[in-house]
Parts: structure tokens; C-alpha cells; sequence
């Protein structure tokens, strides 16, 4: 299976999968970058895969629908959350689900609410390695707002997430990296993974290159949101909130709140 990476918009990532031939297209909030790659590469849509209903992760299925009708002769898939409103979709899934695509990848939905109350995840778990399309739940170095849900229904989310292989690759939607680092490097100064990985990444842009995927293992060293538990993490949280912090739910609460309003 090939996996593409397509630039939407001014940050968003539209991930394809393909195999033979034959695609499932990933949170295509722009059809249009979708369509043009699939013309050029003689390539067929089977379907799409939505993680949560914000337009730019919606806003194309329509089109793609309808393009795909016209062109094929017959209706694509459209997967989605259960509790959320998704255009035309055919298949709702909530957490703990399991469906196969594409001649036998095998996905496992993961609830991940808090961006979004009925936010899910899709995880690849029979790739090499493993793949995570989480939408705007888990980005480079950072996490999602919190439009719907609550901090502790976020938080738990990423709990569900740390659990996966640390070789798993974290396929976001978001090239939101620099400025996640910018936060990052605030709440934990001293941490040399952190550093590193900050140039590497100013590198990276600079030479118009993605920053992501990154690894679970990796975001594990850098993504503060992933490091509540960590002393150095904990006591920047104690002082921006102005008082002492022992649960690391709490923590991810001040943090995230601190991110919001960080410059």
C-alpha cells in the first residue's frame, strides 16, 4: 500500500491510500487537490474516510461524490463518526470498531473526542509500520483545540493514543509543527530532545519540506500534551496556573488552556 501526503489550503494535510489502483482518501476538506491527483495518476476513488465534521475536513466530499459518480458510474464510501453529522455518509463507526479496506488493511476506530465531541481516529494497525489518522487530535508537538468536548475528554483521547506501538507513524492533518514548537520549547526549555527537534524541523520548512509524520515514540520526547506526567511539564503548569498541580489531567487542562492564549 502507498500512502500521499497532498497540501490542502494554507496548513491541511489530505492523506491517500492507495493500493492497485484503487483509493480511500483521508478528511478531504478540498476536493480539487484530490481530483487533480487522481486524474494525473490514472487512479480510481473507492472511498473516503472522515474524522470529524469541521469543513475543512468535509468541505470536498460532495464534490468528490459527485465526481466520482459521474466519472465512475457508481457511489463512493463514505466512513464516519456515529455521533456526527457527515455529508453523505454510508458508514458510521464508533470506538472499538474494526473494518478492512483495500484487499486487507485492517482498521481499528479509536474514540478521541474533545476536539470535536464525536472526534474519532482510524488506526492502521496491520502496516509496517502501523499508521494513525487522527485528524486534529494529535499533531506535531501539539494537540487540538478544544471546540466541543472537555480537557478531561481530550486528555483521555490522547491516553487511548499513548497506548499505541511507539513505532506507529501519527498521520495529522495539520502542518501546525513551528508554532507548536514555539509553545513546547516555552513549557520545557531544558529539553534536549525538544531542541534537537526544533532545528530539525526549522530545517525542514524552510526547505518547503512536511514535518509530518512523526512517530508515536517520538512525540512521546517532544509534545508536551503527551508529557503531563513529566516534573519538568508539571511545574510549568504549577506556575502559569498559580498553584501547586499533582494529577496529570489537570495538567493537560492548564496547558492546553495556556496554548489557546500563548503568543
Amino acid at each position: 500500500m502507498q500512502f500521499i501526503q497532498l497540501p490542502a489550503f494554507n496548513d491541511n494535510y489530505i492523506w491517500l491510500l492507495e493500493e492497485s489502483g484503487r483509493v480511500w482518501v483521508v478528511d478531504p476538506g478540498d476536493a480539487n487537490v484530490v481530483q487533480d491527483y487522481l486524474e494525473k495518476n490514472a487512479l480510481s476513488l473507492e472511498g473516503i474516510l472522515i474524522t470529524h465534521h469541521h469543513r475543512d475536513h468535509i468541505g470536498g466530499v460532495s464534490q468528490l461524490r459527485d465526481w466520482a459518480q459521474q466519472k465512475y458510474g457508481q457511489s463512493i464510501f463514505v466512513y464516519g463518526p456515529s455521533s456526527e453529522e457527515i455529508p453523505f455518509k454510508t458508514n458510521a463507526f464508533a470506538g472499538g470498531e474494526e473494518f478492512s479496506l483495500l484487499g486487507g488493511a485492517v482498521f481499528r476506530v479509536i474514540d478521541v473526542g474533545g476536539h470535536t465531541k464525536g472526534h474519532i481516529a482510524y488506526y492502521l494497525e496491520n502496516a509496517t509500520p502501523p499508521r494513525l489518522f487522527c485528524g486534529d487530535t494529535l499533531f506535531a508537538s501539539g494537540c487540538g483545540r478544544i471546540f466541543e468536548g472537555t480537557a478531561q475528554q481530550l486528555f483521555d483521547s490522547l491516553q487511548r493514543l499513548v497506548g499505541l506501538p511507539k513505532e506507529t507513524l501519527v498521520c495529522c492533518a495539520h502542518e501546525y509543527t513551528l508554532s507548536n514548537l514555539r509553545f513546547a520549547n516555552h513549557v520545557e526549555p531544558n529539553n534536549q530532545a525538544l531542541k534537537t527537534w526544533s532545528e530539525r524541523a526549522d530545517t525542514l520548512r524552510a526547505e518547503g519540506k512536511f514535518t509530518v509524520p512523526t512517530t508515536l515514540g517520538h512525540e512521546l520526547e517532544v509534545n508536551p500534551f503527551l508529557r503531563c506526567h513529566e516534573p519538568s511539564v508539571m511545574a510549568s503548569a504549577a506556575v502559569n496556573a498559580g498553584r501547586d498541580l499533582q494529577d496529570p489531567a489537570a495538567v493537560f487542562a492548564v496547558i492546553r488552556a495556556w496554548k489557546d492564549v500563548f503568543k
